[in-house]
């Protein structure tokens, strides 16, 4: 986890704009804990319980990452003789409250020892993760949780608990929650700041923006300020995650590109542009699927954008934690699709595609690349049915060539690949397609 640095005794507005700087970057750390999901049951059962075993391939033990700590750790701002506001002078404050612990991957492996934690700078870059900001800008950078340790001693910190702020705001609107949480930060005079957690008993999501602000409309009201954040724009695929990409490069349009091309022109050369890709989850979400019918939920976060191609209103028949039975297979054709309706999806939005660009516009769309956790029969005939359907290339999750690093993060590798497709069903993080209008299917 990052510690989010704050400006002190400095005017306010720019006070004002470093708050804005930590919560937005806040923001995205609540969206990546929330959504990612593990995938590759049976590669972490492998890593967690038996890593001893001498059979196991070096590339299934869970990696170390002791380059990237080491990188983390000499970070330049981790430095208790810079000049304010960083130093020993500056203003700190870390969230503990979002560390999750029932959501996303975590809901999985709470009781299996996880010895080597994934440094976040594994997932993505950017100064949320400890990176720098942009030219002129001078809002003091993030540093992790160990060099917070140096800079702040328990008894020198001022505790916030979140449920002393949240019962107040928990149902207002998401800009409305945003700006209580910065003027608390802003006006309080401590150098050190710990946001915590109550006990699970009382609140059991702790969180500043939890799950019940991610799974409502109330959050789309940050969408222009999360867009437009430096914190956002800088946001970037970690060189981990990118490494996957480029190695993966040639599965995506064999023969077609030309390996020799120098590493920093890899960028440039753009198999995705003929890539079509859908996030089909599946392994324990078909129970999680009755849970949203159960409670009537309706896509995600920024899915519920209204310029985006699609929506689902959840039908009539809903009473607190009760549905009725007839609801069902409206939320499962959503949830958990079979296949003739993925099938039909990606077609439809294939030739929407064709339909509604012009032939300078258009890619040569030859390519689906199928984000999943499954690994049964049931996606060999996913496989074929694409094939018949007039896919030259299927690629999915598991076809993926990755070291024991790459594999930890392969869930930020399917996001970076659907990101960079031309054409994107499904749901997830997907801010960074939307920013720059990309076309995005909600599934």
């Amino acid at each position: 986890m990052i510690c989010f640095r704050l400006a002190y005794g400095i005017k306010t507005g720019h006070s004002h704009k470093v708050i804005k700087h930590l919560s937005v970057a806040l923001f995205i750390l609540s969206i990546v804990l929330v959504l990612c999901d593990v995938k590759h049951l049976r590669k972490f059962t492998t890593y967690y319980i038996i890593p001893s075993l001498p059979f196991i391939d070096q590339s299934d033990r869970p990696p170390t990452y002791d380059d990237l700590r080491k990188w983390e750790q000499n970070l330049p701002q981790h430095n208790l003789d810079l000049q304010f506001p960083e130093g020993k002078t500056g203003r700190y404050v870390m969230f503990t409250s979002s560390q999750v612990e029932v959501l996303g991957w975590n809901n999985k492996f709470i009781n299996v020892e996880w010895t080597p934690h994934t440094p976040l700078n594994a997932f993505f870059s950017g100064p949320t993760a400890g990176g720098p900001w942009g030219p002129g800008d001078s809002s003091p950078r993030s540093i992790s949780d160990k060099w917070y340790e140096v800079v702040c001693p328990k008894e020198e910190r001022k505790y916030i608990n979140t449920h002393d702020v949240k019962p107040a705001i928990y149902w207002e609107d998401g800009i409305v929650i945003f700006d209580h949480w910065r003027t608390i930060l802003s006006e309080a005079p401590e150098q050190c700041i710990e946001v915590i957690a109550p006990r699970p008993e009382i609140d059991s999501t702790p969180q500043v923006f939890d799950l019940h602000l991610w799974g409502s409309g109330r959050s789309l009201s940050l969408w222009e300020e999360f867009k437009n954040s430096p914190v956002s724009q800088l946001l970037s695929a970690s060189p981990i995650v990118r490494s996957a990409i480029e190695t993966n490069l040639p599965s995506f349009s064999p023969g077609e590109l030309d390996l020799q091309v120098p590493q920093s022109n890899v960028s440039n050369i753009t198999p995705f542009s003929n890539t079509l890709s859908a996030h089909i989850r599946r392994g324990d979400f078909r129970r999680q699927c009755r849970h949203f019918w159960t409670w009537s939920s309706t896509y995600y976060n920024w899915n519920l954008l209204p310029f985006l191609l699609d929506r689902f209103d959840p039908p009539p028949g809903f009473s607190w934690g009760a549905n009725i039975p007839q609801n069902l297979p409206i939320f499962l054709k959503r949830c958990w699709p079979d296949i003739p309706t993925i099938i039909k999806r990606i077609h439809d939005v294939r030739e929407d595609y064709l339909r509604t660009t012009t032939t300078q516009e258009q890619k040569q769309l030859k390519t689906v690349y199928v984000m999943t956790n499954d690994n049964s029969p049931w996606l060999d005939e996913l496989r074929l049915a694409l094939k018949l359907d007039g896919w030259e290339i299927v690629l999915t999750t598991s076809d993926l060539i990755l070291n024991a690093e790459q594999k930890e993060v392969g869930v930020s590798v399917d996001m970076e690949i659907g990101r960079r497709s031309e054409l994107f069903i499904g749901n997830g993080v997907r801010k960074r397609r939307l920013a720059i209008h990309l076309p995005t299917y909600v599934n």
